[in-house]
């Protein structure tokens, strides 16, 4: 398995992850149900859904499924139901809506969009930019956005090569990261942007990008100085690095009259604060 990514269907996220072995796309089906039938319970709807279908032709929905883990509402990491393109096209059947059909040619391109950005690379880096056109993102933020994702796909290469694989690693590595730099743990900086299942990054200002940016290549460049390696190795070269941008952010911060850290988002309510 690869990273959690997210893909849009109308505008409507849905969780996914790639298979290297078996070369192919598993989807959170909570997500697929939610994006057909706009329900408010979109746990509760497949829940029933899976009664009703067994109730009326014995089929298991259960059987075509994967438990796999990937970020709930609360921001946790945890196991929901996952199904590949096949798998979904029998599921879709047993949901009346509209949106079906455009959703199974929907889920045949992004599986074809795979194999094509597995030949070439630069078609991927296409798509997310389109994507974060699509979702109103500035041209300045989109740059950053991606060159802070190439940062720190470099660092976690780093720690994978150097005996940090668990991802519970991974998430404590980056959090002393952010706390040191931010003053915030990610759960804390989340909060204050009035987020809950949303990745902090796809809301942080310009500033909050380049000084996420500034700690994780700080630390990736430390940790190969001193040869980091295992977990609390890089523990030490984590904090050191967050603490580079620490103190870059305090300088600008005093220059400026500004805090680099915000509550800004880019969420569409009409009460919050959005990023300009």
């Amino acid at each position: 398995m690869t990273e959690l990514e997210i893909a849009l269907f109308e505008g409507k996220k849905i969780r996914r992850i790639w298979d290297d072995k078996n070369g192919k796309w598993y989807f959170s089906v909570v997500d697929v149900v939610e994006a057909l039938t706009d329900s408010t319970r979109p746990s509760a709807y497949w829940t029933a859904m899976k009664v009703r279908v067994k109730n009326e032709d014995g089929a298991e929905l259960s059987t075509i499924c994967r438990q796999l883990k990937m970020i709930a509402h609360d921001g946790k990491m945890r196991f929901t139901d996952a199904s590949d393109v096949q798998g979904l096209f029998r599921i879709i059947q047993s949901i009346p809506s509209p949106n079906a059909e455009p959703f199974k040619q929907w889920l045949a391109k992004v599986g074809y969009e795979r194999i094509q950005e597995i030949q070439d690379p630069e078609k991927s880096l296409n798509r997310a930019r389109e994507n974060w056109q699509i979702l109103g993102r500035p041209d300045k933020w989109i740059q950053q956005r991606m060159m802070g994702q190439e940062t720190r796909n470099k660092l976690t290469d780093y720690w994978k090569e150097h005996e940090v694989s668990k991802q519970d690693e991974y998430a404590i590595l980056t959090n002393i990261i952010h706390q040191e730099w931010s003053g915030l743990t990610v759960g804390k900086h989340k909060k204050l942007k009035g987020l809950k299942n949303q990745n902090l990054r796809d809301h942080m200002s310009e500033a909050e990008l380049i000084f996420t940016a500034l700690a994780e290549l700080s630390t990736r460049q430390i940790a190969e100085t001193e040869e980091a390696i295992g977990f609390e190795l890089n523990k030490s070269s984590s904090k050191k690095g967050g603490s580079i941008a620490k103190n870059a952010r305090k300088e600008l911060e005093d220059k400026t009259g500004k805090n680099v850290i915000t509550d800004e988002n880019f969420l569409i309510t009409k009460n919050d604060k959005k990023l300009k």
